[in-house]
């Protein structure tokens, strides 16, 4: 048979993104390892369930489908998303794969996609927490105001419930993200009104437990965290991130001091005044 007469094999190109295009070669090689490996990973995180073929389905992670039959060499949001893991463990590919597979099990368990349309009492948590504007880079940014809800009780008092507000929370700025151009987002942790009476023992296990949650289950997600109006006698609860977080989160935490002028000057760099609300000095109506 003439060699020329032979049955071309045609190669599904790989569809890429802004992202993508910016994967190192060995960032590339350890996806790719990565991707060929989802079922075996699907197959390991929903071993409890009584129907395999369930276990092979699509799920939800972060606002993307992720389908283990696909791989997602047509989807380069997938391949963001692998690349996570692979940095959070230094491109090691089997310990990439257990903090994805121990993931989806989580979510699955947890039902975190759930979380972002879920129902929570607004007298609790309507003043606590908010997504609002966007970066000069246009990252979606997240609002912790501590102050508040002076009713500890009754945010941190059911540990479970708060949970799952501050999962929903996060679930609600990731939907914000496309994964194409953007693949992170801001935080802004507001401490004003917070005093020593605000650290009871149900706050200190809630926050302790979130931390664990955004360490163990949404790598690399985080741009940049601000730390505002906290009070000098509590600058110690910048350095209490620390123990939770990884030495590269940790270089993304940044403390600012009080007042909108002074948040203002370390903020406006980042985030445009049209979008920075006014109690931080910028001119948006914020909350």
């Amino acid at each position: 048979m003439n060699p020329t007469d032979a049955p071309s094999t045609t190669v599904e190109p790989e569809l890429e993104s802004p992202l993508t295009k910016a994967f190192t070669p060995a960032e590339w090689d350890a996806v790719k390892e990565l991707r060929t490996a989802l079922p075996l990973i699907f197959g390991e995180a929903f071993k409890d369930l009584k129907d395999e073929a369930t276990a092979l389905e699509p799920v939800d992670i972060w606002g993307v489908s992720l389908d283990p039959n696909k791989g997602g060499i047509d989807d380069p949001r997938i391949s963001v998303i692998l690349v996570k893991f692979l940095r959070a463990r230094n491109l090691n590919v089997d310990e990439a794969t257990k903090m994805l597979a121990e993931t989806l099990k989580w979510r699955h368990t947890f039902k975190a996609a759930e979380t972002a349309d879920e129902e929570f009492p607004d007298d609790v948590f309507g003043k606590i927490g908010y997504v609002y504007g966007k970066d000069k880079g246009g990252r979606p940014i997240t609002y912790n105001v501590y102050g508040g809800n002076s009713d500890l009780e009754a945010v941190f008092g059911d540990t479970d419930r708060f949970l799952r507000w501050r999962v929903g929370l996060m679930e609600k700025g990731l939907r914000l993200i496309d994964f194409i151009n953007i693949d992170s987002m801001v935080q802004v942790h507001d401490y004003d009104g917070v005093g020593m009476s605000s650290r009871t023992a149900a706050s200190k296990k809630a926050a302790a437990d979130a931390s664990k949650i955004f360490q163990d289950y949404y790598p690399e997600l985080l741009h940049k965290k601000y730390f505002i109006n906290v009070p000098a006698l509590m600058a110690w609860v910048f350095w209490a991130f620390k123990p939770f977080v990884s030495s590269q989160t940790f270089a993304k935490l940044q403390m600012v001091g009080r007042g909108p002028e002074t948040i203002a000057k370390e903020l406006l760099p980042a985030i445009d005044k049209s979008e920075l609300p006014k109690r931080y000095g910028g001119e948006a109506e914020g909350f």
